[in-house]
Protein backbone atom coordinates (compact mmCIF):
# COMPACT_ATOMS: atom_id res chain seq x y z
CA UNK A 1 0.00 0.00 0.00
CA UNK A 2 1.71 3.50 -0.91
CA UNK A 3 1.70 6.43 1.47
CA UNK A 4 1.39 9.76 0.23
CA UNK A 5 2.18 12.50 1.83
CA UNK A 6 -0.05 15.46 2.17
CA UNK A 7 -2.81 13.99 -0.49
CA UNK A 8 -4.38 10.57 0.06
CA UNK A 9 -6.44 8.17 -2.00
CA UNK A 10 -8.86 6.00 -1.14
CA UNK A 11 -9.65 3.54 -3.95
CA UNK A 12 -13.17 2.47 -4.07
CA UNK A 13 -14.39 -0.96 -6.01
CA UNK A 14 -16.92 -3.40 -6.29
CA UNK A 15 -18.52 -6.11 -8.93
CA UNK A 16 -21.50 -4.70 -10.78
CA UNK A 17 -24.67 -4.52 -9.05
CA UNK A 18 -22.65 -4.03 -5.75
CA UNK A 19 -23.89 -0.82 -4.89
CA UNK A 20 -20.62 0.78 -5.65
CA UNK A 21 -22.31 4.00 -7.47
CA UNK A 22 -24.24 4.43 -4.30
CA UNK A 23 -21.73 4.64 -1.94
CA UNK A 24 -19.74 6.96 -4.14
CA UNK A 25 -22.52 9.39 -4.36
CA UNK A 26 -22.58 9.07 -0.69
CA UNK A 27 -18.49 9.55 -0.33
CA UNK A 28 -19.01 12.35 -2.81
CA UNK A 29 -21.73 14.47 -0.92
CA UNK A 30 -19.57 13.88 2.24
CA UNK A 31 -16.78 16.25 0.32
CA UNK A 32 -14.88 13.71 -0.84
CA UNK A 33 -13.52 14.57 -4.58
CA UNK A 34 -14.64 11.08 -6.56
CA UNK A 35 -12.88 10.38 -10.54
CA UNK A 36 -15.44 8.14 -11.77
CA UNK A 37 -13.69 5.67 -13.98
CA UNK A 38 -17.49 4.73 -16.00
CA UNK A 39 -18.05 7.97 -16.30
CA UNK A 40 -14.78 8.67 -18.01
CA UNK A 41 -14.85 5.57 -20.21
CA UNK A 42 -18.20 6.79 -21.43
CA UNK A 43 -17.17 10.73 -21.99
CA UNK A 44 -14.29 8.53 -24.17
CA UNK A 45 -16.63 6.98 -26.27
CA UNK A 46 -19.18 10.00 -26.44
CA UNK A 47 -20.13 10.56 -30.19
CA UNK A 48 -16.69 11.92 -31.67
CA UNK A 49 -14.76 10.87 -28.54
CA UNK A 50 -10.96 10.26 -28.73
CA UNK A 51 -11.52 6.95 -27.84
CA UNK A 52 -13.45 6.29 -31.29
CA UNK A 53 -10.83 6.04 -33.68
CA UNK A 54 -8.40 3.89 -32.19
CA UNK A 55 -11.78 1.29 -31.20
CA UNK A 56 -12.67 1.88 -35.31
CA UNK A 57 -9.25 -0.05 -36.19
CA UNK A 58 -10.18 -3.03 -34.15
CA UNK A 59 -13.60 -3.04 -34.78
CA UNK A 60 -15.04 -1.14 -37.46
CA UNK A 61 -18.65 -1.96 -37.55
CA UNK A 62 -18.67 -0.45 -33.78
CA UNK A 63 -18.13 3.37 -34.97
CA UNK A 64 -20.08 4.86 -37.43
CA UNK A 65 -20.19 8.46 -38.46
CA UNK A 66 -18.48 9.13 -35.74
CA UNK A 67 -20.70 7.28 -33.24
CA UNK A 68 -20.00 4.18 -31.28
CA UNK A 69 -22.87 1.63 -31.57
CA UNK A 70 -22.29 -0.31 -28.07
CA UNK A 71 -25.09 -3.39 -29.03
CA UNK A 72 -22.12 -3.93 -32.14
CA UNK A 73 -19.55 -3.81 -29.45
CA UNK A 74 -20.66 -6.01 -27.25
CA UNK A 75 -21.46 -8.66 -29.73
CA UNK A 76 -18.19 -8.32 -30.97
CA UNK A 77 -16.30 -9.16 -27.64
CA UNK A 78 -18.70 -11.95 -27.21
CA UNK A 79 -18.12 -13.46 -29.94
CA UNK A 80 -14.29 -12.93 -30.25
CA UNK A 81 -13.23 -12.44 -26.51
CA UNK A 82 -9.69 -11.87 -27.44
CA UNK A 83 -11.49 -8.30 -28.59
CA UNK A 84 -11.81 -7.53 -25.18
CA UNK A 85 -7.62 -7.39 -24.62
CA UNK A 86 -6.96 -5.23 -27.43
CA UNK A 87 -10.30 -2.47 -26.34
CA UNK A 88 -8.52 -2.66 -22.77
CA UNK A 89 -5.23 -1.67 -24.70
CA UNK A 90 -7.15 1.31 -26.18
CA UNK A 91 -9.20 2.85 -23.28
CA UNK A 92 -6.75 1.68 -19.73
CA UNK A 93 -3.97 4.12 -20.73
CA UNK A 94 -6.31 7.05 -21.94
CA UNK A 95 -8.35 6.47 -18.73
CA UNK A 96 -5.67 6.38 -16.43
CA UNK A 97 -4.37 9.41 -17.99
CA UNK A 98 -7.60 11.57 -17.31
CA UNK A 99 -6.71 9.59 -13.34
CA UNK A 100 -3.48 11.19 -13.15
CA UNK A 101 -4.77 14.68 -14.41
CA UNK A 102 -7.28 14.29 -11.33
CA UNK A 103 -5.16 13.31 -8.76
CA UNK A 104 -2.32 15.95 -10.42
CA UNK A 105 -5.12 18.98 -9.91
CA UNK A 106 -6.43 17.72 -6.06
CA UNK A 107 -2.75 17.60 -5.00
CA UNK A 108 -1.82 21.25 -5.95
CA UNK A 109 -5.10 21.95 -4.49
CA UNK A 110 -4.17 20.38 -1.12
CA UNK A 111 -6.84 18.12 -0.75
CA UNK A 112 -6.48 15.77 2.13
CA UNK A 113 -8.94 12.50 0.92
CA UNK A 114 -9.83 11.72 -2.96
CA UNK A 115 -11.41 8.67 -4.50
CA UNK A 116 -10.92 6.49 -7.33
CA UNK A 117 -14.06 4.62 -8.39
CA UNK A 118 -12.33 1.85 -10.50
CA UNK A 119 -14.46 -1.24 -11.01
CA UNK A 120 -11.15 -3.16 -12.26
CA UNK A 121 -8.90 -1.77 -9.36
CA UNK A 122 -7.33 -4.77 -8.51
CA UNK A 123 -7.63 -6.49 -11.91
CA UNK A 124 -5.24 -3.27 -13.44
CA UNK A 125 -2.81 -3.12 -9.65
CA UNK A 126 -4.68 0.61 -9.22
CA UNK A 127 -4.33 -0.45 -5.43
CA UNK A 128 -0.84 0.13 -5.46
CA UNK A 129 -1.72 4.17 -5.95
CA UNK A 130 -4.19 4.09 -2.78
CA UNK A 131 -3.58 4.33 0.67
CA UNK A 132 -7.25 2.74 1.53
CA UNK A 133 -8.76 0.23 -0.72
CA UNK A 134 -12.49 -0.28 0.13
CA UNK A 135 -14.42 -2.75 -1.36
CA UNK A 136 -18.23 -2.64 -2.16
CA UNK A 137 -20.06 -5.99 -1.58
CA UNK A 138 -23.76 -7.56 -1.67
CA UNK A 139 -24.88 -11.23 -0.87
CA UNK A 140 -25.10 -12.79 -4.10
CA UNK A 141 -28.72 -13.24 -5.13
CA UNK A 142 -29.27 -9.81 -4.29
CA UNK A 143 -26.14 -8.57 -6.87
CA UNK A 144 -27.63 -11.01 -9.60
CA UNK A 145 -31.10 -9.78 -8.73
CA UNK A 146 -29.74 -5.69 -9.28
CA UNK A 147 -28.20 -6.87 -12.12
CA UNK A 148 -30.93 -8.30 -13.99
CA UNK A 149 -32.86 -5.91 -12.82
CA UNK A 150 -30.70 -2.62 -14.26
CA UNK A 151 -30.00 -4.90 -17.58
CA UNK A 152 -33.18 -6.17 -18.17
CA UNK A 153 -31.78 -9.83 -18.26
CA UNK A 154 -32.98 -13.32 -16.74
CA UNK A 155 -31.17 -14.55 -13.66
CA UNK A 156 -28.88 -16.75 -15.27
CA UNK A 157 -27.50 -14.02 -17.70
CA UNK A 158 -26.86 -11.81 -15.02
CA UNK A 159 -25.48 -15.03 -12.98
CA UNK A 160 -23.08 -15.32 -16.02
CA UNK A 161 -22.08 -11.92 -16.64
CA UNK A 162 -21.03 -11.64 -12.83
CA UNK A 163 -19.07 -14.67 -13.55
CA UNK A 164 -16.62 -13.39 -15.60
CA UNK A 165 -15.66 -10.84 -12.97
CA UNK A 166 -12.87 -11.36 -9.82
CA UNK A 167 -14.84 -13.40 -7.40
CA UNK A 168 -16.24 -11.04 -4.52
CA UNK A 169 -14.68 -13.28 -2.07
CA UNK A 170 -11.11 -12.24 -3.34
CA UNK A 171 -11.96 -8.36 -3.97
CA UNK A 172 -12.94 -8.88 0.19
CA UNK A 173 -9.84 -10.83 0.78
CA UNK A 174 -7.75 -7.83 -0.43
CA UNK A 175 -9.70 -4.70 1.07
CA UNK A 176 -8.80 -2.54 3.86
CA UNK A 177 -12.69 -2.11 4.81
CA UNK A 178 -15.70 -4.05 3.35
CA UNK A 179 -18.94 -2.07 3.02
CA UNK A 180 -22.11 -3.79 3.27
CA UNK A 181 -25.07 -3.03 0.02
CA UNK A 182 -27.22 -5.77 1.28
CA UNK A 183 -28.80 -4.02 4.01
CA UNK A 184 -31.28 -1.33 4.36
CA UNK A 185 -29.46 2.01 2.91
CA UNK A 186 -29.13 4.01 6.59
CA UNK A 187 -27.17 0.91 7.18
CA UNK A 188 -24.79 1.40 4.39
CA UNK A 189 -24.96 5.40 5.56
CA UNK A 190 -23.80 4.34 9.13
CA UNK A 191 -20.82 2.27 7.22
CA UNK A 192 -19.71 5.08 5.30
CA UNK A 193 -19.64 7.81 8.29
CA UNK A 194 -17.46 5.22 10.48
CA UNK A 195 -15.12 4.95 7.36
CA UNK A 196 -15.00 8.36 7.13
CA UNK A 197 -14.38 9.39 10.78
CA UNK A 198 -11.65 6.47 10.76
CA UNK A 199 -9.50 7.77 8.19
CA UNK A 200 -10.05 11.56 9.37
CA UNK A 201 -8.13 9.77 12.18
Amino acid sequence: MRRHTGMHVLGLTGGMGMGKSTVAAMLQKAGLPVFDSDATVRQLQADNGPALPAIAQIMPDAVQNGHLDRAVLRRGVSERPEMLKQLERVMHPMVWEARNRFLAAHRLRGTRWVVLDVPLLFETDGQKMCDHVLVVSAPARIQAQRVARRRGLPMAEARKLIARQMPDAKKRRLADTVIETGVALPETRRQVRCLLKALKQ
